[in-house]
């Protein structure tokens, strides 16, 4: 994957060093609300000044992946991280998925004891692009209180951006046909999803980390939404595809859509 990402910053419209644009992002940690069930909700802060934007979990080929480190934190045991739904963007030809102004990443933390606080500590690493594209890390630190129980709305606001379930969106099928491409696998996804306009982006993600999707093209066929991608495995040219581990994200439609698995 490290060759991969350093191939894939070499396409980006224009690298630069950090130090040149300290202040173009800042984040913060919402300390939020301890659940019934010990664990714990807070949340990651991004703001972006005027015309930047920051990645989704899948950035795209023109984008930067953000990875987090909460190994500095005190009383945790594990980090989820929710995703709302993300704009995509169009630069120099190349697509990349994420989000401007601001984002509000949720974080349901699982905590070792659910009765004492936890002090939250994150070294994150994202990328930031306007005209020039650059890597951004940045420290957030916060006390989460065991005694906090009401919930923030800015974090609630942000779960209800989340992309909807398949069954909420109505989906009926998510068909799957595997053939063989060039240095890896062609996959086409065709999705009964109502209210497809054939202005819909895709995204294809597998669990694996060293599978690479080429961003897919999407179209409108017979009433179904049509995914097409190529995958290839970064370190073995002969590879099986686990189809349920898939996850499809349907982006720009009637609503966002995030599908998981397929026939």
């Amino acid at each position: 994957m490290k060759t991969l990402l350093a191939s894939l910053l070499l396409t980006l419209p224009s690298l630069a060093q950090a130090g040149d644009y300290d202040g173009m992002v800042r984040a913060s940690l919402l300390p939020g609300w301890r659940l019934p069930n010990g664990d714990h909700m807070a949340a990651l802060r991004l703001e972006l000044a005027d015309g930047w934007k920051t990645y989704w979990r899948t950035p795209g080929d023109a984008g930067i992946p953000p990875s987090f480190d909460w190994r500095a934190s005190g009383n945790l045991e594990g980090v989820f991280v929710s995703w709302p739904s993300p704009d995509v963007f169009w630069q120099s030809g190349m697509r990349s998925v994420g989000y401007k102004h601001e984002v509000t990443l949720p974080l349901r933390l699982r905590l070792r004891d659910g009765h004492r606080d936890a002090e939250l500590h994150g070294v994150i690493d994202i990328g930031i692009c306007k005209d020039v594209c650059l890597p951004q890390r940045l420290e957030v630190s916060a006390t989460l209180p065991a005694s906090g129980a009401k919930p923030d709305p800015r974090i609630a606001a942000a779960m209800a951006d989340l992309p909807y379930g398949a069954e909420d969106a109505g989906v009926t099928s998510v068909d799957c046909e595997i053939g063989p491409a060039q240095r890896g696998l062609g996959l086409s996804v065709a999705i009964d999803l109502p209210g497809a306009t054939g202005q819909e982006e895709t995204v294809i993600e597998f669990r694996d980390p060293e599978l690479w999707v080429a961003d897919p093209e999407t179209s409108v066929r017979n009433g179904q939404l049509v995914a097409k991608t190529r995958i290839r495995h970064m370190a073995n040219p002969a590879f099986a595809l686990d189809r349920s581990a898939m996850t499809l994200t349907v982006l720009g439609g009637r609503i966002p859509v995030e599908i998981r698995g397929c026939d």
